[in-house]
């Protein structure tokens, strides 16, 4: 009745919202129902298949009245009478089914029942209400919180139209799913009977499905002691080919019943990509397991990592499981099902299959962060210029419907044609005015042609990013709106999948002139590409474009807050009477912690003997289930107590992502043990590893306990704790550790000046305190701030736990009194800061990760030391900023500084306003101590000696000392550049001292020349190098190699080793190491070439005692450099040339140039590049120098730099130019520029960049400094001078960055090959099989896979393709021939050859199925086929041919021979046989092809030959080297490049070629072809030596 006054109001609503839906019979349907005390159908679902017809039918309804409300009934009538399959429900078919319901007063009745089953059914529920309304009530029947919805009155209904609209359209979007659904069937003896219930539950779960339209895809596995997959879930395409083999299911039988064995199957071979599964694309993953019995094995661990992976878990068992078990499988206990019997599942089949519709629903809900990232993308090519005023207005509308801010919605815009260009970045502002003006200022670029595909490869890897603003890893939704007008130039389709895969939604906005299918590629899906006639048709699409950005999708997650626990409890029978208190200790530590909101997590483990998980990190999501588990503990019992198992057990299987660690998510990972007695095994490995792997680790102990041990576990010695008895534990221990990381937060130390030369200068350096705090955000848990003055002695004003507010810090600041004193101990005042303030107790978060700041005002030199107490600040991460005043020391402000530029000075203290602004940037940019800054130019090395110390170099040993000494003789150790390790070894490596032992060279020499020989044997080469990689070159022993420093290794062997080194030195090469080993002729060659990062570093001498011979080689391969200089000889630098040429003259003249020292050239360009002199042409200074002085300036324009800085990467930085890059010699290029240049340079500086190649930037003014800024290796290395003639004033600065920079050597190519075989196992090859068979057995035996240099996979297909065994499935060669020997012919028609192919490149030759293709090793496919292919094989063959796979066919009588020449990748690689059984005839034949392809091409070894005359005049070199690339050089002409056959080119020349031969020459160079070049008096010699393979 109370409704009667708004019921006008209530139609014009529906008239409204319905008027907005597409009714129709096969698409949208509605229903209204009025209520009161009953319910009424005005209409049903099925009453009416019109739009006009149901809209004459709202304007006719009449208002029912009625009391009291009963809202409970009136869901009860909705759901047994409207939402049905009679009054026109569609929900088995997967439809959405939506309610809406209005309401204006409290129900009389409950509603919990029919509301629950309701949404059991799938029925999305939307309330609205009015002030009248119970809004408990009203949030309890709604889908969600955000589907309740509020108005005062009735009257107002048409304010919330639009979202009503929203949420149904979002409801639409996401319950139009599709699903990859797994039935795992309890096979075991014990289900015979129930079987022919569970078939039937099956396929009519099958019929729900939507398998036809490929939304869903469906697969079977039964088990028993063992899983068998029936079919997978890319078997079958259609619904009636799946329900025609459930039906034809056979019970399997055998027991035990291991379920935990069948799931982590499934994780491994089913739920994956080759197998049919869509999870990374983000398609729900969902099993159901029927099960009739409990499991013989654990299903923890298993169920763990499935619900990790995301599968969505439904358990259904019978009176025999187990409900425990099945609720541990269920992704949430209440989807644990149990019937008396499987005949039973009947009943239950409709019921579970709604909980499984429902749940993904809910699963699939849209994570609505209220912010974004949003970047539009807009054609600014010249067939856009009249429209963009209109895009312009566009972006400018979006904007200002957007909610701007740095912690909201944030906007960047890109312009782009053949190029793109960014005009703001995300991060470039911060509030919706300044976007607006921005965008209102745009002016179209213009150009031509439009390369789509490269701008959106450009947005995803420069706008996209984190350093631009983008909030990706954050969680934070990406969108890209691209406004197109025109078809791409260059193809989209690679781009476009990598935005896709990186999660970032693409809305794809084009005009008539659009390629609509092009756009739908780029969009996010099909119906996200808008189109509109004009781009001054855009408003059009507007509201449309309004509704995707408040409702797109988040695929990435939030950063989770909290932290991981694992406690390790001692169990061990020393530990029986303390137990009890440990256990008590648990427990209340985990009641400190903050479990049920998911931001803690906790573990426990046991162990003794063996370690023993009583639950993971993710067993239990609340307190009260930890804590009743905790309680129940008993104790293990058993020794001995093996301490270092335990640890390293939990590396690998607690500290996962499948045991639900969160580390890679950036969650601190925590633990704590709790143990009584000392090790039975070491703890040295095993806690390093975990130290490396980030886990903060404390360790209590007690009488029992070895303290040293304790203290090795613990992240920081002073973490490992010892009691009595385990009786006296208490929780301080813990007060250190139970903290979350939060890189927004920083403890700032001022350190201030107070000695009476400071006196009047104190109050400028208070107000700057103060201005510096009132830029902070202070708090307990945000930033921290501590004040010291110092003089003689330190005094500390407060601690940065003494104020949690901003205006108290200030307050303490103003009434700071100079404190006056003499002498200015700066060394002790720094040594004190970090003992005293830089401490946990005085309310430091180092520990807890959090940045430490200390900020120096100075203003005198100090009357102390303070290089060390400086040195032992940085070391702990803290970041220091040194700013001092006319009367500081300058060079000693930056020793105390973090670098030298964080030295700032100013006049006097009252001028410190002038770095305010400069301190406030650092302030914002500088780093947490966890992820520690990465020096690119270091002049720092990490060296490690590894001394053979086996009984048979006793007499040589002495010498072997002496050469350890002179060379760290030779290196900077005591300014903390270099840092020196040795290892003795035998039988097993002794470590003398770590990197981070001795901070001296003093030191170091001392225990050099004390160092006893070790004696033993054998000589285990390999196990040494093994446990370098492992325990010396790690962070915890002081190795920087994570910061970029370069890790050298010197080896003195005296013998071959009798353990294998290839392995280990891969390892130590993959991780950057450079080797060198040094033998005498007792050792073994080969083995040291293996070692050594490059053949040539590999050294013999007779005898130890020779080796000061090789001290100097050893010692300039070490410190060699290869400079590129690159100058501008354009027209505007004619002037300046002289001055460039002393420059380069000048920098020459201090390096150490020889062939094994540093090499020089010189290369000019302005419209084209021209090298004057490659890096091997001279090997002698004065050669150089005497080229210099001979430079002429070359001049021309325009000033092509980018095109420039390719051509010295491709032709200058190259083996055959002399660069030794690949053998790990640092590589520089210093260019010398005077202008702006005409083309684009930020390809060409990424890819020097990328290739490791240093480049300092020295220009003039006129030069672009932003241009130099991007070329540089960083903006801090682009230099500038007034003028050349001021190139001197840069020299020293050159000369610093000559003498330091390193680089880190790429990975070579492995070697080998990876085979597979493709066996076609259909019905025609029954009797032909076992020949095929042997003719694999023959062909494995002649490989080599024991090396890892070979791999094999077979697969069997007739129908469909089948997996014999992956790539990376065998590493022995035996494995593989048992395994062959053991093939059985899978049988099947038709033969789908094409199938077959498309298969294994999407599923073998692929890096996850262990194919090496991406690291250059050759892909090989042998196909053995009987017959002609079912489907066509074109497309697949060439996807092959395409991605480098070398394809042989063989064949029999009854094989199409022209398919099989398709397939091949030579014609003449497809042979055939009258029958399989005559294989063994073309055996030898097919491996010779093999070989032949596969084979590494070098220079030295060329086969295949062509002659290039000259026959008329003038001589055109340039010419017919291009001709002939695209002619003689093709496949078509011959030549078989292709398949790996070396190609030759002679040129007989008798003159200077009258165009440039420098482009095809390096044509020819890249394409692998070995080029002679031959002339005579009349040719030109430089000009012979560019076309020639090498000079």
């Amino acid at each position: 009745d109370n409704t009667r006054n708004g019921f006008s109001a209530i139609q014009d609503f529906l008239y409204k919202v319905i008027e907005r839906l597409d009714i129709g019979p096969n698409k949208d349907r509605t229903a209204v129902i009025q209520f009161s005390n009953e319910a009424l159908a005005n209409f049903f679902l099925s009453s009416f298949m019109r739009k006009e017809d149901v809209l004459t039918a709202v304007r006719r309804l009449s208002h029912k009245g009625g009391r009291p409300v009963k809202m409970g009934a009136a869901l009860k009538y909705v759901k047994e009478k409207v939402f049905t399959a009679a009054s026109g429900s569609r929900n088995t078919a997967n439809v959405p089914q939506i309610l809406v319901v209005l309401n204006s007063g409290a129900s009389s009745d409950s509603v919990d029942l029919p509301v629950a089953s309701l949404k059991e059914s799938g029925v999305r529920i939307l309330t609205i209400g009015t002030k009248n309304s119970d809004h408990k009530e009203m949030e309890k029947m709604s889908h969600a919180p955000s589907y309740t919805l509020s108005v005062a009155e009735m009257a107002e209904l048409p304010s919330i139209q639009e979202q009503v609209v929203g949420q149904n359209h979002h409801i639409m979007i996401q319950t139009n799913i599709v699903r990859d659904v797994v039935f795992l069937l309890d096979g075991s003896d014990g289900t015979r009977r129930g079987f022919q219930a569970m078939r039937d539950f099956v396929q009519k779960a099958v019929e729900k499905l939507s398998v036809d339209d490929n939304k869903d895809r469906v697969s079977v596995v039964q088990y028993s002691r063992d899983p068998a997959v029936q079919f997978y879930l890319n078997t079958y395409t259609t619904k009636g080919d799946i329900l025609d083999t459930v039906r034809g299911l056979r019970h399997k039988g055998g027991s035990p019943l291991k379920t935990g064995e069948a799931l982590q199957y499934l994780r491994d071979n089913v739920f994956t990509a080759s197998a049919g599964s869509r999870r990374l694309e983000g398609v729900p993953q969902v099993l159901i397991l029927l099960s009739g019995g409990r499991s013989y094995d654990s299903v923890d661990a298993p169920a763990t990592a499935l619900k990790q992976m995301g599968v969505l878990m439904f358990a259904v068992g019978t009176r025999g499981s187990d409900l425990g078990e099945l609720q541990k499988i269920s992704h949430d206990s209440r989807n644990a099902i149990t019937v008396p019997e499987f005949t039973d599942l009947a009943g239950s089949n409709s019921v579970l299959f709604a909980k499984v519709l429902n749940c993904l629903s809910c699963c699939l809900f849209s994570v609505d962060t209220g912010k974004k990232d949003v970047v539009f993308l807009l054609d600014g090519s010249d067939g856009t210029r009249n429209g963009f005023p209109a895009m312009r207005d566009f972006v400018e509308r979006v904007v200002g419907k957007l909610n701007v801010g740095p912690n909201d919605d944030r906007v960047s815009v890109v312009q782009y044609s053949r190029d793109p260009e960014v005009n703001f970045y995300l991060n470039t502002y911060t509030t919706k005015e300044d976007i607006v003006d921005s965008v209102r200022g745009l002016n179209h670029r213009g150009g031509i042609p439009l390369n789509t595909g490269a701008a959106l490869r450009y947005v995803r890897d420069n706008v996209f990013t984190n350093s631009s603003g983008s909030r990706r890893l954050q969680g934070v939704p990406q969108m890209l709106i691209l406004l197109n007008g025109g078809k791409s130039s260059d193809n989209v389709d690679t781009p476009a999948s990598a935005l896709r895969q990186q999660g970032i939604f693409v809305i794809g906005i084009g005009t008539r002139n659009s390629d609509r299918s092009e756009l739908q590629k780029i969009s996010h899906e099909p119906r996200y590409a808008l189109s509109v006639p004009e781009f001054t048709d855009l408003p059009g699409v507007q509201e449309q474009l309004s509704t995707v950005l408040s409702t797109v999708r988040v695929r990435a997650e939030r950063k989770p807050p909290g932290k991981d626990v694992v406690f390790l409890l001692d169990g061990s029978d020393g530990t029986r009477r303390g137990f009890q208190a440990m256990r008590d200790f648990v427990q209340k530590a985990v009641e400190k912690l903050s479990v049920d909101d998911n931001k803690d997590r906790v573990s426990v483990v046991q162990y003794s003997r063996d370690p023993a998980v009583q639950f993971y990190l993710n067993t239990y999501t609340t307190k009260g289930d930890i804590l009743d588990t905790v309680r129940g503990l008993r104790h293990k019992g058993g020794s001995p107590l093996k301490t270092g198992e335990a640890l390293q057990y939990l590396r690998d299987n607690v500290f996962t992502a499948s045991a639900g660690s969160r580390r890679l998510e950036g969650v601190p990972q925590v633990l704590i043990l709790l143990s009584g007695g000392r090790s039975y095994d070491s703890v040295d490995a095993p806690a390093t590893a975990l130290k490396q792997m980030g886990v903060l680790m404390f360790a209590v102990g007690t009488r029992g306990s070895d303290l040293g041990e304790l203290q090795k576990i613990s992240h920081d010695s002073r973490n490992a704790i010892t009691v009595p008895e385990f009786t006296d534990l208490v929780l301080n221990c813990l007060s250190c550790c139970l903290f979350s990381v939060d890189t927004g937060k920083k403890d700032v130390v001022f350190l201030l000046d107070g000695s009476d030369g400071t006196r009047n200068g104190f109050p400028a350096m208070r107000d700057f305190v103060e201005r510096v705090v009132g830029k902070l955000n202070v708090g307990p848990n945000d930033d921290r701030v501590s004040v010291v003055q110092y003089s003689r002695d330190p005094e500390v004003n407060f601690y940065l736990n003494t104020y949690t507010t901003k205006e108290d810090i200030v307050d303490s600041v103003r009434g700071l009194n100079h404190r006056g004193g003499i002498p200015l101990n700066t060394g002790a005042a720094l040594r004190y800061v970090r003992d005293n303030v830089f401490t946990n107790s005085s309310g430091s978060r180092r520990l807890q990760g959090v940045p430490q700041m200390l900020i120096l005002l100075n203003g005198g030199k100090s009357s102390d030391n303070v290089d060390t107490p400086a040195s032992a600040l940085r070391q702990q991460g803290i970041f220091v900023i040194g700013i001092g005043t006319r009367n500081s020391d300058r060079s000693e402000l930056q020793k105390i500084s973090h670098e030298p530029r964080y030295a700032l000075s100013v006049p006097e203290f009252t001028d410190l306003p002038g770095v305010q602004e400069q301190l406030s940037t650092v302030l914002s940019t500088v780093r947490v101590r966890g992820t520690p800054m990465t020096p690119t130019v270091t002049g720092k090395k990490d060296v490690v000696f590894l001394l053979d110390g086996s009984d048979g170099t006793r007499r040589g040993f002495q010498a072997m000392r002496d050469f350890v000494q002179k060379a760290v003789e030779k290196l900077s150790v005591d300014d903390n550049k270099d840092r020196v390790s040795v290892v003795q070894y035998s039988r097993d490596p002794a470590v003398q001292f770590y990197l981070n032992t001795y901070t001296t060279k003093g030191d170091i020499l001392d225990t050099v020349r004390g160092l006893r020989h070790k004696g033993g044997s054998p000589l285990k080469t390999g196990e040494a190098l093994q446990y370098l990689r492992d325990n010396v070159f790690t962070a915890s022993a002081g190795s920087r190699r994570l910061e970029g420093v370069p890790q050298v290794l010197i080896l003195l062997s005296g013998g071959r080793s009798y353990d294998s080194v290839d392995a280990p030195a891969t390892a130590l090469k993959q991780m950057g190491v450079l080797m060198f080993a040094v033998g005498t002729r007792g050792s073994d060659l080969g083995e040291l070439q293996k070692i050594s990062h490059d053949s040539r570093n590999a050294i013999t001498v007779p005898e130890f005692t020779d080796l000061a011979g090789v001290q100097e080689q050893l010692q300039s391969s070490v410190e060699a450099v290869d400079v590129v200089f690159l100058l501008d000889g354009s027209d505007g630098t004619r002037n300046g040339f002289p001055a460039m040429r002393d420059f380069v003259e000048r920098v020459v003249g201090k390096l150490n140039v020889g062939p094994n020292d540093d090499r020089v050239s010189v290369v000019q360009y302005s419209r084209d590049p021209e090298v004057n002199f490659y890096l091997n042409t001279y090997t002698t200074k004065e050669d150089i120098v005497d080229s210099v002085r001979g430079l002429n300036h070359r001049g021309g324009i325009p000033l092509n730099t980018g095109a420039a800085l390719r051509y010295v990467r491709d032709n200058v930085f190259t083996n055959s130019s002399g660069s030794r890059r690949l053998q790990g010699v640092p590589q520089m290029l210093i260019l010398l520029n005077g202008g702006k240049s005409s083309d684009n340079v930020d390809t060409p500086a990424s890819a020097l960049r990328q290739q490791g190649i240093f480049v300092i930037g020295i220009g003039t003014r006129n030069s672009d400094r932003s241009e130099l800024q991007k070329i540089s290796h960083e903006p801090r290395y682009a230099l500038s001078v007034p003028e050349f003639t001021d190139l001197p004033g840069v020299q020293e600065q050159l000369s610093t960055v000559l003498s330091t920079v390193k680089a880190v050597p790429p990975s070579r190519k492995p070697p080998g090959k990876d085979v597979v075989f493709l066996l076609d196992g259909s019905d025609g090859t029954r009797r032909g099989f076992q020949a095929m068979r042997d003719f694999v057995q023959k062909a494995v035996e002649k490989l080599s896979v024991d090396d890892n240099k070979d791999r094999v996979s077979v697969v069997q297909y007739s129908r469909d393709p089948a997996v014999q065994f992956y790539l990376n499935t065998y590493t022995t060669k035996g494995d593989i021939l048992d395994t062959v020997r053991g093939l059985r012919h899978k049988g099947g028609s038709p033969l789908k050859t094409g199938e077959a192919l498309q298969y294994l490149r999407d599923n073998v030759f692929t890096a996850s199925a262990g194919s090496r293709r991406l690291e250059g090793v050759p892909q090989v496919l042998i196909l053995l086929s009987g017959g002609r292919s079912y489907d066509s094989v074109d497309a697949p063959a060439t996807a092959l041919k395409q991605m480098g796979v070398l394809m042989f066919a063989v064949g029999t009588r009854g094989s199409d021979l022209g398919e099989l020449q398709k397939i091949s990748h030579d014609s003449r690689n497809a042979i055939t046989v009258p029958e399989f059984t005559d294989l063994a005839g073309v055996q030898e034949q097919l491996q010779s092809s093999v070989e032949a392809v596969v084979v590494d091409v070098t220079p030295e070894t060329p086969t295949e030959t062509g002659m290039l005359t000259s026959g008329a005049f003038p001589s055109i070199p340039g010419q017919p080297s291009d001709t002939l690339g695209t002619t003689s050089l093709q496949n078509s002409s011959g030549s078989r490049r292709l398949q790996g056959v070396p190609q030759m080119l002679i040129l007989l020349n008798g003159g200077k070629s009258s165009d440039n031969v420098d482009t095809p020459a390096s044509a020819l160079r890249q394409q692998g072809i070995f080029v002679i070049g031959i002339g005579t008096r009349n040719s030109d010699r430089s000009e012979l030596q560019k076309i020639s393979h090498d000079a």
